[in-house]
């Protein structure tokens, strides 16, 4: 039996090859978004920062420090989170706006602005803006961050 193909069955799929690849990416772009959101909703928690984190993580922070994930877990020693409320019962927030993924196929660039929104408005505290840039890799099916640079945007 001897099956022919013509150039617009060809083109037929090569169009649905491609289609099938586009809800993966979307996917991706999904799951990494909810990964972003969930992370920047439980900042102030140790377990959020253990599975964002990839373990060889280069993080470069606004102050031009350098360091990885091990430095960002001690800075929980068991007792009380960073960000949880202060003695004057303030804290901080954390939203992403103006994201932007884009997916390599198991390597992903996310691209934001950090909003850390002060929850004890009583003194007029500023609202803080950063853009953060992370490289994602998936590893066994779970997205993390491998590199991080975080940029202080200047209040204006």
């Amino acid at each position: 039996m001897k099956i022919m193909i013509g150039k617009t069955s060809l083109f037929c799929v090569a169009f649905l090859l491609l289609a099938c690849e586009s809800p993966v990416a979307g996917s991706d772009v999904e799951e990494l978004t909810i990964v972003l959101h969930e992370f920047l909703g439980a900042a102030d928690e140790e377990g959020a920062h253990n599975r964002f984190w990839a373990e060889d993580l280069i993080y470069t922070s606004s102050d031009g420090s350098r360091f990885g994930k091990a430095d960002i877990l001690a800075g929980f020693d068991g007792s009380e989170a960073e960000d949880e409320p202060s003695e004057d019962g303030s804290s901080i927030v954390y939203s992403g706006e103006e994201v932007d993924i884009r997916v390599y196929g198991d390597t992903a660039i996310v691209a934001f602005k950090l909003v850390g929104t002060p929850t004890d408005k009583s003194d007029n505290p500023d609202v803080l803006y950063y853009f953060n840039t992370g490289t994602f890799l998936k590893r066994d099916g779970v997205w993390q961050v491998v590199a991080w640079q975080a940029t202080k945007i200047p209040l204006r």
